[in-house]
């Protein structure tokens, strides 16, 4: 595939315009310490906390940790790299209520940038509160499965630190590299990769085909396009289908979910022969 570098650099400003006027905000408080809601379609009511351990982040979690399950850890980017945590609380609040702790980049309700070293933050912290004494996530964490995704802005910062060994899955939503200066970034992925954008009317569609094109040959590899445009099914109660198919996958890339797994697999799977526009490479 010839390279495409003119649209990805056109691409760059239009994301960030759109994301900044038509992404609708989720409501959040700033000085909130627990919200206490619950949310989400799983086995577990979950919500939201902050802590100080980590101030510039927000945290959902089943409210009542589990005795009998570690929860898997997934770090989250937002789009237009926006320092809220709960723009895209819907879909957030429905991982955590199937047994995910995942950390959001910036503080609920939350103002300017963040950076791809937030995600790197958010697992240390995850790491450690699994060991640290008297922490109440002490023993409960699952560290050795470790999901990191973002939305637009957010999935090319989590393409910055795809190299991160601790990483079991990586997922981009409506996203894809903007420049083919930083294509060498695809070289370092090493995890099991996820593309969910929303059909030819996404601004990242083309970025994203053009980076599937360009991943490794061997890396196991999914992509999913829902004619849904760049802003997807976020705002939609518990994320919509996006909530759904994303649950799914880290069922199965986490927890060694297979029935989920059945979703993204095969001439057969879930995702195919549905509105969904599938592509597989080296899944099994």
């Amino acid at each position: 595939m010839e390279p495409r570098a003119p649209g990805r650099r056109t691409a760059a400003v239009l994301v960030g315009l759109l994301a900044a006027a038509l992404v609708p905000l989720a409501p959040g408080t700033a000085a909130a310490d627990r919200v206490e809601a619950a949310g989400g379609t799983g086995p577990y009511d979950a919500g939201y906390v902050t802590t100080v351990r980590l101030r510039d982040h927000t945290v959902y979690r089943p409210l009542d940790l589990p005795g009998n399950e570690l929860l898997p850890v997934v770090a989250w980017g937002n789009g237009a790299c926006r320092a809220d945590g709960t723009w895209f609380e819907n879909i957030l609040t429905e991982f955590a209520s199937h047994g995910f702790l995942v950390i959001a980049n910036g503080r609920p309700g939350g103002t300017g940038r963040t950076d791809p070293e937030m995600l790197t933050e958010a697992v240390d912290w995850a790491v450690e509160e699994n060991d640290r004494l008297f922490s109440e996530y002490r023993g409960r964490i699952d560290t050795d499965n470790i999901a990191v995704m973002g939305q637009s802005c957010g999935g090319l910062e989590t393409y910055e630190v795809a190299d991160d060994p601790r990483i079991t899955t990586t997922v981009l939503w409506n996203s894809g590299l903007l420049d083919d200066s930083d294509n060498h970034l695809l070289d370092d992925l090493h995890a099991p990769i996820a593309y969910f954008a929303g059909g030819p009317t996404d601004i990242a569609y083309e970025n994203a085909l053009d980076d599937w094109e360009r991943i490794p040959s061997d890396l196991p590899a999914f992509m999913g396009n829902l004619d849904v445009g760049h802003f997807g099914t976020f705002a939609e109660p518990d994320g919509g289908e996006y909530g759904r198919v994303g649950t799914a996958w880290l069922k199965w890339q986490l927890k060694g979910d297979t029935e989920a797994g059945r979703e993204f697999v095969g001439d057969e799977c879930g995702l195919c022969s549905t509105e969904w526009d599938v592509r597989q490479r080296n899944l099994s």
